[in-house]
């Protein structure tokens, strides 16, 4: 019955999701504001189209949240359904083969603007819901919590869950925002990283000088910030903030094995990347470096004069973003003030040094034992044909560990998109096989997760 339905309900499921990939919900960018309220009432007129109760924009100080839930019986487990509508900003839009924001099918896959993050693996859950209601399937209770601040570190939500325990409660939180190794070899992340962002200055003269004039004699903010972020890694790319390693405890033997036992072709890897050469901390593999080892990357930089033809300039300012992923037992708030610290006491002389935290979350582990692995593990071989490998993703979603904290439960990381779909990058795009198979494969969740609870 589920899958005859969404069967005959394929070409209507394809134009939702295009009518919101269409709206330029870019929460970083306060000129859009208008978009991002915009999505969340598409979401909010979705929810109750399809079939959920108490549907609500739950107003924040930045961008509402949409609740809605479907509560059939207390005896029956409570699914608590997380997604994000809003979506990066599309910049620089010039590389995009098509518009970002006018979503266009080409070869199996969908490109727009939040295709895979987080808008089409959000939009499943809906469809999902919808076809359990319409099929009479609907095998739990079931509320969503839809945000619109994910990309810029859902602080409001994290004020609202702590402010609505009771209303939020539930067994399990569930969450389709990762990825798998390949359609013919599911996973399921059973670790997310945590995070920490920042941005820095440094300063230099009171104003932008002559670098003829100047150059040679006074510090160039440019230069110095550059000399200072390089000293961020040594030889073998570990990095020397002193005390950064304190909470690190490394994987045993056993289980690097098992991690490095995933299916991984490096040189496929490189050949997609258009790179000769991998890099990373030695004596670590790819895997490892993006799973399990927390990093310190730039994420931008920029100062003095960077438009069209020259200008003899030394720049009075330079800026930076960085991130650092982190692994369990660090701490965000604890490795921003270590970097801050660190970063302002290497500064020369000739600078002023300014850090500025933007923002951070901790990293969250899902036991393989735990019901909710095991029914998302069963459902996923339902409609793929084979078990799923457990994976350790490189990303980070620092509400997980804040639900583990305010609301007592696990979370299950069941997500349907790949590496290769550009996330955060031009041309992102999401699989319309993976789409379908994500709304195929839901409803088997709740299933499944009923059953196991009732056991």
């Amino acid at each position: 019955m589920q899958n005859q339905y969404i069967s005959e309900n394929k070409a209507r499921f394809l134009d939702e999701l295009f009518e919101i990939l269409r709206i330029p919900s870019i929460s970083a960018d306060k000129q859009f504001a208008g978009e991002v309220r915009k999505t969340a009432e598409f979401v909010k007129e979705k929810l109750i189209a399809a079939g959920a109760e108490n549907v609500t924009l739950e107003e924040t100080n930045g961008n509402p949240i949409v609740y809605g839930d479907k509560l059939i019986d207390p005896k029956l487990p409570t699914i608590l359904v997380y997604g994000h509508y809003d979506v990066q900003p599309s910049v620089p839009d010039e590389l995009w083969t098509t518009p970002p924001f006018e979503p266009t099918v080409r070869d199996g896959k969908i490109y727009a603007r939040g295709a895979c993050d987080d808008k089409g693996q959000m939009y499943m859950h809906i469809k999902a819901f919808e076809t359990m209601i319409q099929t009479n399937s609907l095998a739990c209770n079931v509320k969503f919590m839809i945000e619109g601040e994910e990309e810029v570190g859902s602080t409001n939500l994290g004020i609202y869950v702590m402010q609505h325990k009771e209303k939020l409660s539930a067994d399990v939180v569930l969450i389709s925002d990762t990825g798998m190794i390949a359609n013919d070899i599911p996973s399921i992340d059973v670790g997310l990283r945590g995070l920490s962002y920042v941005e820095v200055e440094v300063t230099g003269p009171n104003r932008d000088l002559h670098s003829g004039v100047y150059g040679g004699a006074v510090a160039n903010p440019i230069n110095v910030l550059c000399t200072m972020i390089a000293s961020m890694h040594d030889e073998n790319r570990k990095i020397t903030i002193p005390g950064f390693y304190d909470d690190v405890n490394d994987l045993n033997e056993a289980d690097r094995k098992a991690l490095n036992s995933a299916p991984f072709n490096l040189e496929a890897y490189k050949k997609d990347l258009d790179i000769d050469e991998v890099m990373g901390e030695s004596s670590y593999t790819t895997l490892e470096r993006t799973g399990i080892r927390p990093t310190f990357e730039v994420n931008g930089i920029w100062g003095g004069y960077i438009g069209e033809g020259a200008k003899t300039v030394l720049p009075s300012k330079a800026y930076a973003k960085i991130s650092m992923r982190l692994i369990p037992n660090q701490k965000s708030a604890a490795i921003i003030k270590l970097f801050s610290d660190h970063f302002i006491s290497i500064a020369p002389k000739g600078v002023k040094v300014k850090v500025i935290p933007h923002h951070g979350g901790e990293a969250a582990i899902t036991p393989t034992d735990s019901i909710s692995f095991k029914a998302a593990a069963k459902a996923i071989a339902t409609t793929y044909g084979k078990a799923p490998i457990p994976t350790f993703g490189g990303g980070s979603i620092p509400i997980v560990a804040l639900f583990e904290k305010e609301l007592g439960v696990k979370t299950v990381l069941m997500g349907f998109g790949l590496d290769s779909d550009a996330i955060h990058s031009p041309n992102e795009h999401f699989g319309l096989f993976n789409y379908y198979k994500g709304i195929e494969t839901i409803p088997y969740f709740y299933k499944f997760y009923a059953q196991m609870m009732a056991e």
